[in-house]
């Protein structure tokens, strides 16, 4: 389930690019949709199969902030900022950006416990910026191979998965995953509705549009989040996050081969180092000795 959701996230972001590449659309115009049909096709499975937790969410104070929250600042904000970052750069860059995430989680573990960061802790950070690095600048570290929008953007990404990553196992413990992905969804697209107003853009999406539109909400939204995010209650975070570089994989590969986006040998480097972060942190989450481990967020 976790592979699967990965993989289904690195498909979205690959028809994102091909449909901001060929299809003229705009990541605020796509997005706010997106995240709404989606979180219609989710409340309206809860209402036949979860309906008491559906509602049960907002009778409890802390929970409905918490899902606020979550939601909002956290799967809403990363939905925009992921397909944005694709839409200045690539599906690839968008998604190895949002793997800095982990690491984040662990600096925020370090200072959460008022500690330093262990030996492998500082591995996996040094190992996350050199690959992040390479991926960015292709090498040649006076100039940037993508946009500082894309950077900037694909940063802030990694950082609401960070966010919503805090705010799950609260949450999850008390109710169904595809309760939380609902709300969160339909606060999201009507939120980001109301910021964009992609009514005003005057965009008529052809059929391939459609098709497109189509796969990114059932493939991109319901099925990757909900098989993402049950295979990790089932193995862990620590592991999860491992089987979900998939993801970036799925984008890259797709990318190059299919919508010609580049990929050189230091895309390649980067992509190990970054791989090599997540299995450390992934090992080590393992132990017994770990409290916190990384959550289970992704795009």
């Amino acid at each position: 389930m976790t592979l699967g959701g990965g993989v289904c996230w690195g498909l979205s972001g690959s028809m994102g690019q091909f449909l901001f590449q060929h299809e003229g659309m705009d990541s605020r115009w796509l997005v706010p949709i997106r995240l709404f049909l989606a979180g219609v096709i989710l409340f309206i499975f809860c209402f036949v199969k979860h309906r008491k937790p559906l509602f049960q969410i907002w009778t409890k104070r802390r929970d409905a902030l918490l899902l606020l929250a979550y939601g909002l600042a956290g799967v809403s904000a990363c939905q925009f900022t992921y397909f944005l970052t694709i839409q200045l750069s690539s599906a690839g860059v968008g998604t190895i950006l949002q793997d800095l995430s982990p690491v984040m989680i662990l600096v925020c573990a370090c200072i959460a416990g008022r500690r330093a960061p262990k030996p492998y802790e500082i591995i996996c950070i040094a190992l996350a910026l050199a690959g992040v690095t390479l991926i960015v600048t292709h090498g040649d570290f006076g100039s940037l191979a993508v946009s500082e929008g894309a950077l900037i953007s694909g940063v802030i990404s990694a950082v609401c998965v960070t966010v919503y990553n805090m705010l799950t196992a609260p949450l999850t413990y008390r109710y169904p995953v595809v309760v939380l992905q609902a709300w969160s969804f339909l606060m999201g697209g009507a939120g980001l509705a109301l910021i964009f107003r992609p009514w005003q853009f005057g965009y008529v999406p052809g059929p391939m549009g459609l098709v497109g539109i189509a796969f990114v909400v059932v493939v991109g939204n319901v099925l990757a989040f909900t098989l993402y995010i049950t295979g990790v209650s089932l193995i862990g975070p620590s592991r999860g996050i491992l089987y979900g570089f998939a993801e970036p994989v799925t984008a890259a590969v797709i990318g190059t081969a299919l919508l010609g986006s580049p990929f050189t040998i230091w895309d390649a480097v980067g992509f190990l180092a970054v791989f090599l972060m997540l299995t450390l942190i992934s090992v080590n989450g393992r132990k017994p000795s770990t409290q916190t481990s990384p959550g289970t967020g992704r795009s």
